[in-house]
């Protein structure tokens, strides 16, 4: 059976999931503090408008994906899986450390799904740099660098780093398969005193290294993840036309009688089938709902994620 599905938190990327969910045919209710906002949305979309006070303890609601303000995720996270609820959160899950794994550690006790929506995860074009990399297409990876730059949005909780880095901070963490030994943040607050640009430098066990830059007051959009091997180079470029999404660069490198030399080839593009990552994650979620599966992006992930965030944060003043 389909379980029955209630997103909480009727806000930009709330609605986007009430849409994604009726087209599955699992949206059951909405939810919002602003409950005609709610009513809105529970008219257009042929379903139940449930104030969040009653969400919780509702009979016929099996599962809710929750897209509020993060400082609000973790005790409702707890909420929701101790009245028995599976659960999807958005990023980040909390805002500290304690609080998200107090989060994960009642989902646990209670047996209930927690995912967390780390969205690009689920990218067609991610899913297959991930199997050139599993292949050995790309050799030994010894750097990935990710940038996911532009123009907004500006939140009262959240700076460029919270923001915008912990969808490629789950890509990376996917590709090494471990966390990081060393970690350092930089950041510039230029509007108030939450950071506007971050840079984010990482260490991994083996020597692979990393770095992350994100920006909310860049002048262009730049959504690229580009990961280094010893046998050739990968881009995943989601600005890009689908044809061109992931491309693979061939360099050869060598040293020539005490000297480097190189070779620069022209990218070959691979092939990716097109498909919206938000329906391809909802997807695994009622999966993993119905199969009682593990989640691909669970609250552990959720957790590692944090704990860079957190190492990596630039305090201002």
């Amino acid at each position: 059976m389909k379980p029955r599905i209630a997103v909480l938190g009727c806000g930009y990327w709330g609605s986007n999931h009430i849409r994604t969910l009726k087209s599955l045919g699992v949206l059951h209710a909405v939810s919002d503090a602003n409950l005609a906002r709610a009513e809105g949305f529970a008219s257009e979309q042929n379903c139940l408008a449930v104030s969040p006070d009653d969400l919780f303890t509702h009979s016929d609601v099996d599962a809710i994906v929750m897209a509020l303000p993060p400082q609000f995720h973790a005790a409702l996270s707890i909420k929701a899986v101790e009245n028995g609820k599976d659960l999807l959160v958005e990023k980040p899950i909390a805002l500290t450390v304690p609080d998200a794994e107090r989060a994960v550690e009642a989902a646990r006790a209670a047996g209930r799904v927690f995912m967390v929506g780390h969205v690009l995860r689920f990218h067609p074009a991610f899913e297959m740099l991930k199997t050139l990399i599993d292949d050995g297409e790309l050799g030994e990876v010894k750097y990935i660098h990710s940038h996911r730059l532009g123009l907004g949005k500006f939140h009262t909780e959240n700076d460029a780093l919270w923001d915008l880095a912990p969808h490629d901070l789950s890509m990376i963490l996917a590709i090494t398969g471990t966390e990081p030994t060393e970690i350092r943040g930089e950041g510039a607050a230029l509007l108030d005193h939450l950071s506007d640009f971050a840079h984010l430098h990482m260490r991994f066990p083996g020597g692979l290294r990393s770095h992350l830059f994100t920006s909310r007051l860049n002048p262009y959009r730049e959504r690229r993840l580009t990961v280094v091997g010893t046998k050739a180079m990968a881009v995943f470029d989601d600005v890009e036309p689908w044809e061109r999404k992931l491309a693979v660069y061939r360099h050869a490198v060598w040293q020539d009688s005490g000297h480097w030399a190189f070779t620069q080839n022209e990218p070959s593009y691979v092939p990716v089938e097109e498909g919206m990552p938000l329906t391809r994650e909802l997807e695994h979620f009622i999966s993993c709902i119905q199969t009682r599966a593990k989640p691909r992006t669970d609250g552990e992930e959720a957790v590692r994620v944090l704990k860079i965030l957190t190492a990596g944060t630039v305090l201002h003043d």
